[in-house]
């Protein structure tokens, strides 16, 4: 099994930033992925960014340009720094991870989420 814990959630101002950090601890293998979904009031759950255990990145396009998501690999920590934070970014931010097991097929997680709240 994996847990994932999320920190660095709260409220910001309108223009703001914040970091979130998400680290990943148990049974994760070599080859994993692991992203940021978050869910708006009025919003079903949508990507914010993912992360490729070789570095490459895919952002949603709300927020592409402003959020960049990065990893250290030997300490399974994911983060997401948020930039030029609007209205519309407040949400639960939950993190993500996906891995394969030769054995038992896919393998999803979820984190228990963070909120974010930006206000104007």
């Amino acid at each position: 099994q994996v847990q994932l814990v999320e920190s660095g959630g709260g409220s910001v101002q309108e223009g703001g930033s914040l970091t979130l950090s998400c680290a990943a601890s148990g049974k994760v293998f070599n080859v994993h992925r692991m992203a940021w979904y978050r869910e708006g009031p009025g919003h079903q759950r949508e990507l914010a960014a993912r992360i490729t255990t070789n570095g490459v990145t895919t952002y949603g396009d709300s927020v592409k340009g402003r959020f960049s998501i990065s990893r250290h690999n030997d300490k399974n920590t994911v983060y997401l720094v948020m930039n030029s934070l609007q209205v519309e970014d407040t949400a639960v931010y939950y993190c993500n991870l996906e891995q394969v097991s030769i054995n038992t097929g896919s393998q999803t997680y979820w984190g228990q989420g963070t909120q974010v709240t930006v206000s104007s």
